[in-house]
């Protein structure tokens, strides 16, 4: 297990290698470390901003080569933002270091989190919010596919149907409440009043009549919800969603 101070420690080899690359025409902080919260469990974020000429594949090539040569990962996985890729590393240590690399014209803040190291940044869009009204149709359609996946007898599938209303749901909440939504990094600060109504979703077996009472409770949360966002589509949706928790709709 990592600590800390290894954390800081890596960080700073990594800032200095970034230095020392030619190909590399600035870095940043990105993630708690930019605006100082990290605690014992933070993982390290760098984002580097590429020269004009150089070519993205090589510099990742040669910086993955460097993390499992020279910093023990056993593991990475890419995740692609328009032309910019974040490899994310698994260390034997358990520390997740994710590298943005960014072409020239995409190294920039794309929200609070970033704190420029070296170089220069150029602005970029702003990472939009989900729209609630939209968070609200993807509510309903996993409620759908949960009553179907009940009523077929899939129970794993019913699962995952109804936690997707109940995640749905929470990201509801924390748009209202204004706190992060993405990946459930806000979730601990709502109020505790509101999170707790949510805990009825929970699926405690894969009993037909355990899903059942789950799917209701989150029919229940998700239609107050909705309240918040557009009184009057909660009232068009009531019917519709607590008719899919009605017995008889799963064929018994």
């Amino acid at each position: 297990m990592y600590t800390p101070a290894d954390r800081s420690s890596l960080r700073d080899a990594l800032v200095a290698a970034a230095r020392a690359d030619a190909r590399v025409a600035g870095a940043a902080l990105t993630g708690s470390a930019a605006v100082g919260a990290e605690d014992r469990w933070s993982d390290i974020d760098l984002s580097l901003g590429l020269a004009p000429d150089a070519d993205q594949s090589g510099v990742l090539a040669d910086w993955t080569d460097r993390m499992y040569r020279e910093h023990a990962a056993v593991h990475h996985t890419d995740v692609w933002s328009r032309g910019t890729v974040y490899r994310v590393f698994l260390l034997q240590s358990t520390l997740q270091v994710d590298i943005a690399f960014a072409p020239a014209e995409e190294f920039g803040a794309l929200g609070p989190t970033f704190q420029l190291l070296f170089g220069e940044a150029v602005e970029q869009p702003q990472w939009s919010t989900p729209a609630p009204v939209d968070v609200v149709g993807m509510a309903w359609l996993y409620a759908l596919h949960a009553r179907s996946s009940i009523a077929r007898g899939r129970v794993w599938q019913a699962e995952y149907m109804i936690s997707g209303v109940r995640d749905h749901v929470l990201t509801l909440m924390c748009l209202r409440y204004g706190v992060p939504h993405s990946q459930g990094r806000g979730l601990h600060l709502l109020p505790s009043d509101g999170a707790s109504a949510v805990e009825a979703t929970l699926v405690r077996s894969l009993d037909v009549e355990e899903l059942r009472r789950a799917f209701r409770a989150s029919v229940d949360v998700l239609l107050l919800e909705v309240e918040y966002v557009d009184a009057e589509l909660a009232v068009r949706l009531a019917g519709p969603l607590r008719g899919l928790t009605a017995s008889g709709d799963f064929g018994s």
